[in-house]
Formats: structure tokens, C-alpha cells, sequence
């Protein structure tokens, strides 16, 4: 049974007058570093923290050298109309490239905040991988379509290109203005990557462009 990268855990809950806290979590020392999960500003979750060291396990799918990884959940202030909200940064290590940080905020659902991010996360280590293989790029050359479908509370999107392919987008990969500017029929232009779950589209930018 293959092993998961991150089975050294430490846990740092940080509350408001409470000090933080360190615990130990049995397992493999494949990291340098061992998994930081820092929790604030709610209470400790053992669902939480299993849910968080099962996404982070998965990472080393996407880049073998991952050297340390940070994963900070907070609750921020309750809104009047819009209930709690949470926000999720996770931080990566790899040898020969800068720290990776992948940050996700989402109203109410901790767990759709996590996803995103970890989603996030794994593209860029993926992509930190292809480069560190010498890998040439094969979808460097900008492309053209329009936003065909959105999923706003969900965070993503789907683009339609000039040949008439739909391409998925996250809220991460929106570069220029940001994704609650975007709406079905918006002009963009962007960079087609692959995925685990295939053909993407990344670094997508509104408005018109010169094909």
C-alpha cells in the first residue's frame, strides 16, 4: 500500500484567548517539514482535520518533491446577510521554485472553501512539476472564446473556444478583472493547460482581444 506524503501532522488551533497548541499525529516523515494545519477563530474539528490531511495526502499526485505544506482555516467575522464566513490558504514547498499559495474564501461552506483551494493547489504544483521536467509548454499561445456557462456560488465556469470546444475555469484562474466581473457572453482570452481532469483553461483575462 503506497504511502502518504504527509503523515506527520502538527495542529495549531488559534482562538480568541487561547494560546496555540501543538499535537502530534503518528505516521511516515516523507516531508521535510510535517503538514501544518492551523485552525482559527472556531472550534477543533477531528471531521476538519481528517477531511484536511485526506486532500493534502493527494497533493504528492501532482508533484513527488513536495517539501513542506501549510494549511490555515479561518472563520471570519458573521455577516448580517450572508451568515459565516470561512477562509483557506494553503502554502507549498517544492525544491527550485518559489513558496506556492493557493487562498479561497467561500460564505458558510468550510468544505467548498477547501476543495477550491486545494484545487488551486494542485494545479500549480502540477504545473511547477512539468517545468522542473523541462516539459515544452504546448499551450502557451493565448486563445479566444466566450464565457458560455457560469456557476457563480460554486466558483467556476466553463469557456467556450473559437473551435467550438467547452473549456472548465475556476475562480483561480481568472487573471484580469475577476470572476464575479465575468458573465455569460464575456470575451476572454486565456491559456489552455492540461489537468488530472483534462483540457483547461487558465490565466483567463476579459474584454476583446486581436485573435
Amino acid at each position: 500500500m503506497r504511502r502518504p506524503r504527509v503523515g506527520a501532522v502538527r495542529i495549531v488551533v488559534e482562538q480568541a484567548l487561547a494560546s496555540a497548541r501543538a499535537y502530534p499525529f503518528p505516521g511516515t516523515e516523507s516531508m521535510q517539514t510535517p503538514l501544518q494545519i492551523t485552525v482559527r477563530g472556531m472550534p477543533p474539528s477531528e471531521a476538519l482535520d481528517t477531511h484536511i490531511r485526506e486532500k493534502a495526502a493527494k497533493l504528492d499526485t501532482f508533484h513527488p518533491r513536495i517539501v513542506s505544506c501549510r494549511v490555515s482555516v479561518e472563520q471570519l467575522g458573521r455577516h448580517q446577510h450572508q451568515g459565516r464566513e470561512f477562509r483557506v490558504r494553503i502554502d507549498a514547498r517544492v525544491p527550485g521554485h518559489k513558496e506556492l499559495v493557493a487562498n479561497r474564501d467561500h460564505h458558510e461552506d468550510v468544505y467548498v472553501a477547501l476543495r477550491d483551494a486545494f484545487d488551486a493547489m494542485a494545479r500549480q504544483l502540477e504545473e511547477a512539476a512539468r517545468e522542473q521536467r523541462g516539459e515544452v509548454k504546448q499551450h502557451d499561445v493565448p486563445g479566444h472564446g466566450r464565457v458560455a456557462r457560469l456557476f457563480a456560488d460554486e466558483g467556476y465556469g466553463f469557456i467556450e473556444t473559437s473551435d467550438g470546444r467547452e473549456l472548465y475555469f475556476s475562480r483561480d484562474n481568472v487573471a484580469y478583472p475577476t470572476f464575479d466581473d465575468l458573465a455569460p457572453g464575456t470575451e476572454v482570452q486565456f491559456i489552455e493547460a492540461w489537468a488530472a481532469e483534462g483540457a483547461q483553461a487558465k490565466r483567463v483575462s476579459a474584454g476583446k482581444h486581436r485573435a
